[in-house]
């Protein structure tokens, strides 16, 4: 970090602000077992991703429901109507995580500038950062749709540092996918990993460490706090 200013802490939103285990029964009742939401989120991650290679694009929201078929069909079984309508609804109102609104009141205290970034696509309000009551902490909201590539293409990020009229190096992507903060850093953000249940760091070669690298966003803000100029 540098030692002068700083950062603008730039928020991934999906399981790292809001907590897509609620989704779970909805995978139970299809399945049989709601450890299969980790399978059916992996495949839209890594469709999202192979579109955005490919030069295509489709909102996330309708990534999701194809995946979700795709897991189906795979397990010879049928997603309805009233199956689709559900995945909407949980995925519209996911809570926030517990430890989200303490570390959130504390960086904001702290007088950091506090944004967010997503692969969903924009809606109406209320939006689902308005609906887990974390929306006021951020003085501003950016999606994937403006640019049309997912994450961790690096127009989703620069588009941020853009909008702020800031060099990329002045942000901090925190997310609790390490591939997020790879993207990141080699778009020239700075990097903050949360180690939430289900992600680890991956050792491997030429690979970018987080600058940050903590359990749980409260942890993160002790670090953030801590090197604050």
């Amino acid at each position: 970090m540098p030692a002068s200013t700083s950062p603008i802490l730039v928020f991934d939103v999906n399981e790292t602000l809001l907590d897509i285990t609620t989704l779970e029964p909805l995978f139970e009742h299809l399945f049989g077992n709601p450890a299969t939401l980790r399978e059916w989120f992996a495949q839209l991650i890594l469709y999202s991703q192979t579109m955005t290679l490919s030069g295509c694009y489709a909102p996330f929201g309708a990534l999701g429901l194809g995946a979700l078929k795709m897991v189906a069909e795979t397990r010879g079984k049928q997603v309805s109507a009233q199956d689709s309508e559900e995945l909407k609804h949980r995925m519209a109102t996911m809570p926030a995580h517990p430890d989200v609104a303490p570390a959130l009141t504390r960086l904001r205290a702290a007088g950091f500038r506090m944004l967010t970034l997503t692969n969903s696509a924009p809606g109406g309000s209320p939006t689902a950062l308005e609906r887990a009551g974390i929306a006021d902490f951020f003085e501003a909201g950016f999606s994937v749709d403006a640019v049309r590539r997912f994450k961790p293409a690096p127009e989703t990020y620069l588009q941020v540092a853009e909008a702020l009229d800031v060099p990329p190096s002045d942000l901090c992507l925190i997310a609790c996918h390490l591939w997020d903060t790879i993207g990141a850093q080699s778009a020239g953000l700075q990097g903050a990993f949360v180690t939430r249940p289900m992600n680890a760091f991956l050792p491997a070669p030429d690979l970018p460490r987080p600058d940050f690298i903590a359990p749980d966003m409260e942890t993160l803000a002790d670090q953030l706090i801590g090197q604050k100029p």
